[in-house]
């Protein structure tokens, strides 16, 4: 019989997350890119750095969706509806890793701004947390549904003949959307119209942040 994790073994885990999603080289995926079998056409300069500045932000959703889920569980506690989302934790982390190697890939970094993002949704998702678990996976909801969002835009802004971030953009689109119907099914409260506004409000001023710096 599997030992029940305790207290300790869950802020453990939480720690190596933390290491994982913040330090160079920390994320590992566990799964092949999406870009890995795809090879792009010539780029020009302006269409490298426009894509860079696309993934920089992808990258930085990502280490806010990593912080957002940390925080939950560091208040809502280990109930069965946030167990559902480990998946989707760890698919995170694969998102994480492979917008930061395309990043490398354009000869590009991540935003410098990433530790003070990561701890502003740490302290989101912590209150969120001890909002309740209906509210706490509702959140979780709308922000991967808004992320969703970003990405479909993201899709018609990148070149056409960046092959290999398109590839990646894709597959974490599909992923987003089971991740966001994932945490309405596990008890999440679908938010109002003005939540959902003011969600995309902040996402709209990180997403310019981060694609400058």
């Amino acid at each position: 019989m599997a030992r029940q994790l305790t207290r300790t073994d869950h802020m453990i885990r939480q720690f190596d997350t933390v290491l994982r999603t913040l330090m160079p080289g920390g994320a590992q995926a566990t799964r092949p890119s999406p870009s890995t079998l795809v090879t792009d056409d010539v780029m020009s300069e302006q269409e490298r750095q426009h894509s860079a500045g696309l993934m920089r932000v992808n990258h930085t959703e990502e280490v806010c969706v990593q912080a957002l889920y940390q925080g939950q569980s560091l208040t809502a506690g280990y109930t069965e509806g946030h167990e559902q989302l480990n998946t989707a934790v760890n698919e995170e982390l694969d998102h994480l890793a492979w917008c930061k190697a395309r990043l490398h890939e354009l000869d590009s970094h991540t935003s410098r701004l990433d530790p003070l993002f990561y701890v502003t949704s740490f302290g989101v998702g912590a209150i969120a947390g001890r909002l309740g678990n209906s509210v706490s996976l509702g959140f979780v909801n709308a922000a991967e549904e808004r992320v969703g969002k970003r990405l479909e835009d993201h899709m018609t802004r990148l070149p056409m003949a960046d092959r290999r971030s398109r590839a990646v953009v894709e597959k974490i689109i599909e992923e987003e959307a089971h991740h966001a119907h994932n945490a309405l099914e596990a008890g999440g409260k679908r938010f109002s119209l003005p939540a959902r506004l003011g969600i995309r409000a902040v996402d709209a001023l990180v997403s310019r942040v981060a694609y400058r710096l």
